[in-house]
């Protein structure tokens, strides 16, 4: 390992646990943020966002219906999950909305495939060799754009052509300020080094002594690296724990706290900047309608993904809703998918930054390529 090798690794910052949250971040010349949470193991979209209006609901989910029925009605046909308060406050805001029977173009039911399709915007798994948010740094303005990875492997939405680095935790004691210092004069007269020498600084002194062991702390490191002028500009979060097999009502119930105490740190972090901030939130593929003999879900198709920001166009939940009846049924388990999630991402995305959708759509997804972005996700 050379020494730019080395810089391009220091600043370092531990592996987030507890809801196991891990950040990366990269740069572009735009006023506008963008973050993209993963919601890693397949998320129940109908526990989350639940069809209480179908009047095949509660007999198809039978005790699952349970939670959602109480929580924030959103319309005539949907409410929202009595964990997402801060989540609710936003939709009643007019800052949050829903899209539902969503899906990306993969329909097996294997998490790493799904979550490669996720990342990569292909059509199947390991289509493509790089993910889509490196190639949107591509699409929006750029001065050096790279990004910085917090975590021990830079997620695949992430990989590609621009280069991402990444950090790892560190075994090493802790830099006293004196050594710091040292280093930076070492640096001062070589331009390449003393620029990244100096960003990790940068980074180093925006986190401060916050080793995220929660969703709430999560968030607000995120706020607090996205909102100064010169800090990142587009993140991903990367959650796990959200393929609930068995004893789903107590453990869905967990996840969506957790996510949305992050969201709303995230909202408390930004201040000003959340008008310029637009989160996607997606997972790989849905769950099963039926329970299954131990209170949990299996792997489906049909789910449920978010949008939240200060421009969005929210306060509804879009669908095109297929009914949860037996034969409406996709293979006769799970929710059909109705929406193309690449369009959904395309649309949203293509606005946020004034990119001509006409070149996100190929540029992102390019076997979706001819598929239509969504408009109006966005106020003008």
């Amino acid at each position: 390992m050379d020494r730019r090798s080395f810089l391009r690794g220091a600043g370092t910052l531990g592996v987030l646990g507890g809801f196991a949250p891990r950040l990366a971040f990269a740069k572009a010349a735009t006023a506008k943020r963008f973050v993209f949470i993963i919601q890693r193991g397949a998320a129940d979209g109908m526990g989350i966002v639940g069809p209480v209006g179908d009047p095949a609901f509660v007999g198809a989910r039978g005790d699952l219906a349970a939670d959602v029925a109480q929580g924030t009605k959103l319309d005539a046909m949907f409410a929202l999950h009595p964990a997402m308060s801060a989540t609710a406050g936003l939709y009643a805001q007019g800052q949050a909305l829903f899209a539902h029977a969503i899906a990306s173009p993969y329909r097996d039911r294997s998490h790493f495939d799904g979550q490669n399709v996720l990342e990569t915007g292909g059509a199947s798994a390991y289509q493509l060799r790089d993910g889509w948010m490196n190639r949107l740094l591509g699409l929006v303005p750029a001065e050096d754009a790279h990004a910085i990875a917090v975590a021990a492997t830079v997620p695949m939405a992430l990989r590609g052509k621009r280069e991402v680095a990444s950090y790892a935790p560190s075994s090493l004691p802790h830099a006293s300020d004196d050594m710091l210092a040292r280093v930076t004069q070492l640096y001062q007269g070589d331009a390449q080094l003393h620029a990244l020498w100096d960003e990790a600084l940068s980074t180093r002194q925006l986190t401060g002594d916050l080793n995220a062991k929660d969703a709430r702390n999560t968030g607000a490191l995120a706020a607090r690296l996205l909102a100064p002028a010169n800090g990142a500009r587009i993140a991903t979060i990367e959650t796990g724990g959200w393929d609930t097999h068995a004893g789903q009502r107590g453990r869905l119930t967990q996840q969506l706290k957790a996510l949305d105490a992050m969201i709303g740190a995230l909202h408390a972090g930004l201040g000003p900047v959340w008008n310029d901030t637009l989160v996607l939130v997606a997972t790989e593929f849905g769950r099963t309608v039926a329970a299954n003999g131990t209170g949990g879900t299996d792997h489906g198709t049909g789910t449920a993904a978010m949008l939240m920001g200060g421009a969005v166009k929210g306060g509804r939940v879009l669908a095109d809703w297929p009914g949860l009846a037996q034969a409406s049924l996709f293979e006769n388990r799970d929710l059909k998918p109705t929406t193309p999630l690449d369009a959904f991402i395309g649309g949203a995305v293509a606005s946020h930054f004034s990119v001509d959708p006409s070149r996100t759509m190929p540029a992102l997804f390019p076997s979706s390529a001819r598929t239509a972005a969504l408009e109006g996700l966005l106020r003008a």
